[in-house]
């Protein structure tokens, strides 16, 4: 048993760099000063749950391992749209993640987007980005393939949840990665959150319902 145990550790130090065991040690510190600055611990809702102009489910997303997500099979479920990351300060939130992921079931759809726009803290391959998820985290909710979610060329899924002509009412981008949106179980785009706010903060537990 402790061959065992010896040997998962050794695997999950083979799979973080010096700077990711860095990061994660001090995430705490990370998100307790983003609460006290303010910096990137903003929110938006959509409190008269305005209609979006386009459908959510006319969407869909082309997966790391090669599979397209028809967003159109979402129906009925709320969805928690974030961009990720895998060399930010926010990276330990994939466990929240998955956490929201197991703890909701069928009632939730967690997808993770990795992307390289902020900072290049995202440098990996589909297959690199899925590996490094699965040992450290033991992500098991969908992860798109490495795209952009923020800028003028972003991709479609982005660009519908920053795009008021398109959901409705937000125009918020990411403003970091791990940003948040929350999509009702209609399709419709309820609410916005800044990395600096965790999954399983009480704010987005209580939307999630």
């Amino acid at each position: 048993m402790r061959l065992q145990k010896n040997s998962k550790l050794v695997d999950y130090l083979c799979y973080l760099t010096v700077r990711q065991k860095i990061l994660r040690l001090v995430y705490p510190l990370w998100l307790l000063f983003s609460r006290l600055t303010g910096r990137h611990s903003g929110s938006k809702g959509n409190p008269r749950r305005q209609s979006p102009p386009v459908s959510f489910y006319s969407l869909s997303a082309r997966l790391n391992n090669g599979a397209v997500l028809d967003f159109s099979t979402l129906r009925g479920r709320k969805v928690l749209v974030v961009n990720t990351a895998s060399d930010c300060g926010f990276t330990p939130q994939y466990k929240g993640l998955q956490q929201l992921h197991e703890r909701y079931g069928e009632k939730l759809v967690v997808i993770g987007f990795p992307s390289n726009d902020f900072k290049e803290q995202e440098k990996g391959d589909d297959v690199a980005i899925a590996e490094f998820c699965r040992v450290n985290f033991g992500v098991s909710f969908p992860l798109a393939a490495k795209s952009k979610v923020a800028g003028p060329d972003r991709n479609p899924v982005f660009r519908w949840l920053s795009d008021p002509s398109m959901n409705g009412w937000n125009e918020q981008q990411p403003s970091w990665n791990f940003s948040k949106y929350l999509v009702d179980a209609n399709g419709v785009l309820l609410h916005y959150f800044d990395p600096g706010i965790e999954p399983t903060d009480e704010r987005v537990v209580g939307m999630i319902g």
